[in-house]
């Protein structure tokens, strides 16, 4: 029943400095702003997701909810929303899974820079039930405006989202039985430890495991982003010269691939781009 992820959220203490640095990440503009409910929210749709940006805004208390967040765990990846296209089957599915879902309620946001609206049916699952990752389910009636790019060698769509676990027995209940997504991987490696992939649409989520890394009953993480680019030198010459800090381009893991790291400019979220073995054209 889960059709895609839909969005990641990243929250943010300054809402103009995260959108200025995801805009020279991506190479491509804000397609939509929104505030309201205690929050500013800046998001960036690329081919096959959207990042949403958000901060706090006034003193209310959703406000104060994301300040307290902020104030406890800083800037960074902070929850995950999936995709279906039948929220009150997929409500009826979370419930009797015993993940707790909340009613299920409509959402309108208006867009501040074009007045458009956009509306959908959302749900959240009890963090404690989904192993302390916050997630949330959606139903939308149409698609989101792209993010237009500015430039080239722009980032395309994200690869894969990880999420680190202290039990991978677990987390693959979660992810594979109980979520229903399809697993495409479970390799262990000396070095790196269990790394399990989890098909959500075009891309994964990828659990990992590193023994000694946490207790076996510490909550699991969003670890970090990897985003896809068509040509990763071009990429890396644009970053480098708009001053981000990014590592050297090296040799993936997955054969055929090419890998950066960005080390600034992502508010806190670890980030990784890939040229994928058979890039497709911007």
């Amino acid at each position: 029943m889960i059709t895609g992820l839909d969005h990641i959220v990243v929250l943010t203490g300054d809402i103009a400095a995260g959108a200025a640095a995801y805009e020279t990440l991506f190479a491509r503009a804000p397609a939509w702003r929104n505030s309201g409910d205690g929050a500013e929210r800046v998001l960036f749709t690329l081919d096959n997701t959207t990042l949403e940006l958000m901060a706090p805004r006034g003193d209310d208390a959703a406000a104060q909810r994301i300040r307290g967040a902020l104030a406890t765990q800083g800037e960074g990846l902070a929850s995950l929303c999936f995709r279906t296209h039948d929220i009150a089957k997929m409500h009826r599915r979370l419930d009797r899974l015993t993940l707790n879902p909340e009613p299920v309620v409509e959402v309108e946001s208006r867009d501040d820079m074009s007045g458009a609206t956009l509306s959908w049916k959302r749900t959240r699952t009890a963090t404690d039930a989904t192993r302390g990752v916050r997630m949330f389910f959606l139903e939308r009636e149409k698609e989101r405006p792209l993010s237009v790019r500015t430039t080239t060698a722009s980032i395309t769509a994200m690869d894969h989202v990880v999420v680190s676990t202290a039990d991978p027995e677990r987390a693959a209940a979660l992810y594979g039985a109980r979520l229903a997504l399809d697993m495409a991987l479970d390799r262990s490696h000396p070095d790196w430890g269990r790394l399990m992939f989890f098909r959500c649409g075009d891309l994964i989520v990828e659990v990992t495991h590193k023994p000694g890394d946490a207790e076996a009953d510490a909550p699991d993480r969003l670890r970090g982003v990897c985003w896809r680019v068509a040509d990763i030198d071009a990429t890396w010459a644009r970053l480098a010269a708009a001053g981000v800090d990014v590592s050297e381009v090296r040799t993936g893991r997955k054969p055929g691939t090419r890998v950066m790291t960005v080390r600034t400019g992502t508010c806190g979220v670890p980030t990784l781009l890939v040229q994928p073995s058979q890039a497709k054209g911007m």
